[in-house]
Parts: structure tokens; C-alpha cells; sequence
């Protein structure tokens, strides 16, 4: 009872200075939409960077030319260094495929290009679409499946024919989302005429790639078209993903043997688990997340000066009506309870305020990445604590203040 009526006091006086209540509440607010909005749009990087990888398999893990350098400092962290080594050649590829015994699934990669253009009729797509060469097992690999048609066999594989593979965003474009029509059409990437086999089921885009907006051509016949140029990727998928680690080690020994690497050099290529390099991007997005932090901290530094100076304010205008109180029989608990009440109401205003617009503006970045809405519930119950606490530290000092006026005094005061 003596809480709502504490609380019908202190809306009631935040709503008397309507002026001042709004301008504290604002700078409040402010202060946790950068904290919240900022961190929420590091969640929806998070999550993408989380969905991104994932696409590939948790079970899998990739041989590439990156060479990843991992250097452990004195405060526990580890600092990554990422340079690119020697590139795969397609015979190097190729013969891992061949000598690799580990119980798994490789499949082998090139890209070809990442600035085509995908014709039918009249219809075209952006000059973004991603070409890329694919062996039979790629599908299986990357965790993709067929919404309509069949994959390429091995011998389209090794023959290199004028066929290809869809991704779902293309195939809508092209067929006004009569995905089924798209089969045994043919099409154009860039110059080149290829007879669609499949349309792979849609799989999102995220802030390092898009899945959906991606062609899919035999290897060979990437290396006929684009010449070979590119380094080649090696993706092995294990059945079991407590094996992973093992089927890594014995992949970068067969791999130092291909290349001839003596005893005890450097290797100049890398075996990356999708945890790794998950970890190689979140180790980056930190940075920003401790600059929010800061951001966040200072703003809230002179929300409580300027809160605390409102309520020093607060207490001189309303001396009388404090004598009144104190007069007609009120405690110096129930005054200080008032103020306190009053000051931690106008800054979850604020905090509330600067939650919702926070976690709008985060989720807003999250429309570029085609990601769901986030809601980043440990940093709204983050924001709204250290609103409440602004609220105390700023009321504390103006509400004893006010708790310790002598009645008789306040009375006489003009």
C-alpha cells in the first residue's frame, strides 16, 4: 500500500514537470539505446556469422590456402593472424581426394567468379551472383539439399559439361517462383549457355555470404571456363563429430605429405574447423561490443549528474510541501522513500524508453543480413538494472537531503 502510494506521488510530481521529466528521461534513454542497440546488432552479427557456418556442418571441416597463425598472450586471450599461403593446385586437390583413408566425405571446390550475371529471356539477375565449381560430393558436404531436379553424377563431374545448379533466390527471379519450371531450362552466366539440372532448397543469407544467390557448375568445367586460375578448396564431412578432430589431424599430415613439407617447417596451408573460424570473426566483433559497453557507461555517468541534479532541484522547489508533509505527521523514511521512488521511476522511463528503440535499431541491421528479430534479453535485463541503479545513486543523496529539512523551517521557506 505504501508502495502505490509512493509511486501515485512520484508520477504525479514527474508529470507536474513535464518538461524536465521529459529532457532527463531523453538523456536516459539516449544513453541505453546505444548500449542496447549497439549490442543487439552485434547478436544479430553473432547469430549470422552462428547460421553461416552451421550451413556448412558442425561435422565438417575445410582445407584452404589461409595460413592461421595462432599466438596465445599473457592475459589468457589468443590473437589470431590470418595470411594467405600457398595456393591449392587442382592435382594437390585432387590426390588428397584420392589418398585421404579416414571414413569420410571430401568433396573439392574452386570459385570461379563472384561479379556474373544469370540470363533467361528476358529476365536477369544483379551482377553479384557467385559461381562457383563443384564436385558430386558437394552437396552432401555442405549440408545442401534439392528442392527440384538432381545433382551432377561423377562423370558430368570429370567430363565437364554445360550444366548447373541454382540457388533458390535465382531460380524465383528467373521462373516468377515456379521453381519446378526452372529444370532442363537453359540459361545464361554471363556468355555462356548451361542447362539447369537442380534448384537447391533456400538456406538465407547472412553478413559473409548468400546462399540462395550462388550458381553451381561441374569442377572441370569451372576450369575449362575460368581457366583454373583460383585456388581450390577441400571440404571433408565425418559421420561422427566426436571424430572430426582425429580426421583433422590425419587430413594436415596427408596434406604436408602431398606437399613434400620437410620435418619441422611451417605448414603454408590450413585445416580450419567451422568453430575456429567462428571464433577468428566473434574475436573482431569483441572489440566493438567493449566500445558499446563504454559508450553506454559514460552516457549513463552524466545521466545520474544530471538526474541527481534535477532531484537537488526537485527538493528545493517542493521544500514547503515537504514542511506540509513533515507537519502533518509525515517520517523522514517516508520522505527519503518518496524522492528515492520518484528518481528510479524517471529512469526506467528512460531505460525502457532506450530498450525498445535500442533493440529496434539493432534489429534493423538485421534486415541487410535477412536474419530473424533477436531480442537480446540479457541486455535489456542489463540496461534496465543500471537504469534502476542510476536511479538510486541519483536519488539517494537529494532524497536524504530532503528526509533531513526541518518542518519548521520548510514552512517559512519562500
Amino acid at each position: 500500500m505504501q508502495l502505490f502510494f509512493n509511486l501515485t506521488l512520484a508520477f504525479r510530481a514527474i508529470r507536474t514537470n513535464k518538461l524536465r521529466s521529459v529532457l532527463t528521461i531523453t538523456i536516459i534513454g539516449l544513453g541505453i539505446t546505444a548500449l542496447v542497440g549497439i549490442l543487439t546488432s552485434i547478436e544479430v552479427m553473432k547469430e549470422s556469422v552462428y547460421t553461416n557456418f552451421s550451413s556448412m556442418g558442425v561435422n565438417s571441416f575445410q582445407v584452404t590456402s589461409a595460413v592461421i597463425k595462432k599466438k596465445r598472450h599473457r592475459g589468457g586471450g589468443m590473437n589470431i593472424n590470418i595470411t594467405e599461403g600457398k595456393s591449392i593446385t587442382y592435382n594437390e586437390a585432387k590426390a588428397f581426394r584420392e589418398r585421404y583413408r579416414f571414413p569420410a566425405t571430401v568433396s573439392i571446390s574452386e570459385n570461379g567468379t563472384g561479379t556474373a550475371t544469370v540470363h533467361f529471356r528476358s529476365e536477369k539477375t544483379n551482377p553479384n551472383v557467385r559461381v562457383t565449381g563443384v564436385d558430386e560430393n558437394n552437396l552432401v558436404v555442405s549440408d545442401t539439399k534439392l528442392e527440384a531436379g538432381r545433382n551432377f553424377s561423377a562423370n558430368e563431374v570429370m567430363s565437364g559439361p554445360f550444366v548447373c545448379l541454382l540457388g533458390n533466390g535465382i531460380a524465383k527471379k528467373l521462373f516468377k517462383n515456379n521453381i519446378n519450371a526452372a529444370i532442363n531450362q537453359v540459361i545464361s552466366v554471363g556468355d555462356i549457355k548451361y542447362r539447369v539440372l537442380g534448384v537447391m532448397e533456400a538456406k538465407g543469407g547472412s553478413m559473409i555470404s548468400d546462399a540462395d544467390n550462388l550458381v553451381l557448375i561441374p569442377l572441370n568445367t569451372v576450369r575449362s571456363v575460368y581457366g583454373g586460375r583460383n585456388t581450390f578448396f577441400i571440404n571433408v564431412k565425418v559421420p561422427d563429430v566426436k571424430s572430426k578432430d582425429i580426421a583433422a589431424e590425419e587430413a594436415e599430415g596427408l596434406f604436408r605429405v602431398i606437399r613434400k613439407l620437410p620435418l619441422g617447417t611451417a605448414d603454408n596451408f590450413a585445416v580450419t574447423q567451422n568453430n575456429e573460424l567462428v571464433n577468428v570473426v566473434l574475436d573482431s566483433i569483441k572489440y566493438i561490443q567493449w566500445a558499446a559497453v563504454i559508450i553506454g557507461i559514460i552516457t549513463l555517468l552524466g545521466s545520474v549528474i544530471g538526474l541527481m541534479n534535477i532531484m537537488l532541484v526537485s527538493v528545493a522547489e517542493r521544500t514547503r510541501e515537504i514542511g506540509v508533509s513533515k507537519a502533518l505527521g509525515a517520517r523522514s523514511s517516508t520522505i527519503k522513500r518518496q524522492f528515492l521512488t520518484e528518481s528510479v521511476m524517471i529512469s526506467l522511463f528512460g531505460g525502457v524508453a532506450g530498450v525498445i528503440a535500442g533493440m529496434l535499431m539493432g534489429n534493423a541491421v538485421g534486415i541487410f543480413f535477412k536474419m530473424g528479430f533477436v531480442v537480446p534479453w540479457l541486455w535489456i535485463i542489463v540496461g534496465v538494472s543500471l537504469c534502476a541503479l542510476v536511479g538510486v545513486i541519483s536519488g539517494i543523496y537529494p532524497a536524504i537531503k530532503a528526509s533531513k529539512l526541518d518542518p519548521i523551517v520548510a514552512l517559512r521557506y519562500e
